[in-house]
């Protein structure tokens, strides 16, 4: 197969495409990524040579460049391109709907486009945040109404609803994943566990939002590369499929957990204000991609854990040039007064 990825070069992107050409050594990607803030080619340096990976910096939202590259024939689209971090969406939106919303319509408008002469298979990446927040029990499935909180959820549950929609009226072969937290190598330092750990290796304070008890179902990021390669190749067109790790973890936990790998005082916990919006607690019933596709988790939250503070541990190079630069600034103005 001949598989375009948007936005590959940021985290849970660049681990698809690594695994995706380690497991099927016959395909080839095309990595479209406009490499925004956490887009970084670093990501894939070890792939920069290989015949079958070719790197292109272009925006999704620029519909020209999408359809040339979609019309030289693909078979299939994995859509990673998007704005992810809540707190960025809630001091300024505007990005959130240009790329995943926007993004989304131009990259599903080139697909239709090419319909029927080209048949491609576009696979859409969202989120579980878009279902809203549960209560103490229950767990989403693919059948619960879609209610965001945040302009991040928000943006998700309207570009969901645009694939949907191209599905539906015409015809084109999509499918969408909503999966719970990722974590693992790669992940930008804004990101709770590896701004946990990066903070404890650097004695400084980890921020903790209210009570910590905001509780989220955590995955390996290797188990959801695994699902959506799974997906890819055989899902069923116009379906939706949830992915989760089976790993509820209140963010106290998580923090606590990452300070005793690594040997560090309960002290540099600091608790700091709540974030508007603040969804309690996500937990995904992936039963469905369990049941039909043979998928499941197999790396547990203590594994992951450690090898994702390892690798954060000796690759200390990667994020520290990213936490002195535009990260730092920002990370000062968001806690600063809380």
């Amino acid at each position: 197969m001949k598989i375009l990825v948007t936005g590959g070069c940021g985290f849970i992107g660049s681990n698809f495409i690594r695994y995706l050409l380690k497991s099927n050594p016959n395909d080839s990607v095309i990595n479209v990524d406009k490499l925004t803030y956490a887009g970084n080619l670093e990501n894939l340096s070890d792939l920069s040579h290989s015949p079958h990976y070719h790197f292109i910096r272009a925006d999704i939202t620029e519909a020209s460049q999408m359809e040339e590259w979609i019309g030289k024939g693909v078979d299939a689209i994995v859509n990673f391109a998007a704005e992810s971090h809540v707190d960025r969406s809630i001091e300024d939106p505007s990005a959130f709907m240009k790329t995943n919303v926007f993004g989304t319509f131009v990259l599903l408008e080139a697909v239709r486009k090419v319909l029927p002469r080209q048949r491609v298979r576009f696979i859409h990446i969202s989120t579980d945040e878009v279902y809203g927040s549960l209560g103490e029990t229950g767990a989403f499935t693919e059948e619960t109404p879609l209610a965001p909180n945040s302009p991040y959820s928000a943006s998700k549950t309207a570009a969901d609803l645009l694939v949907r929609a191209y599905h539906r009226t015409y015809g084109l072969p999509a499918l969408i994943t909503r999966c719970s937290n990722n974590f693992g190598p790669f992940q930008f330092p804004e990101k709770l566990i590896p701004l946990m750990i990066s903070n404890a290796i650097e004695g400084k304070e980890l921020p903790i939002y209210g009570d910590g008890m905001h509780v989220r179902d955590w995955i390996y990021v290797e188990d959801h590369c695994r699902a959506l390669d799974i997906v890819l190749h055989h899902g069923k067109e116009g379906e939706v499929y949830n992915i989760g790790g089976r790993s509820e973890k209140p963010n106290l936990i998580v923090a606590q957990t990452i300070l005793d790998r690594l040997e560090k005082p309960h002290s540099l916990l600091r608790f700091v204000s709540d974030r508007p919006g603040h969804d309690r607690r996500y937990a995904i019933d992936f039963s469905k991609i369990e049941k039909e596709l043979g998928w499941s988790p197999s790396v547990s939250f203590e594994e992951g854990i450690s090898r994702t503070v390892e690798w954060y541990q000796t690759h200390q190079g990667w994020w520290r040039k990213i936490k002195t630069g535009e990260y730092l600034d920002y990370y000062n103005r968001l806690y600063k007064n809380r």
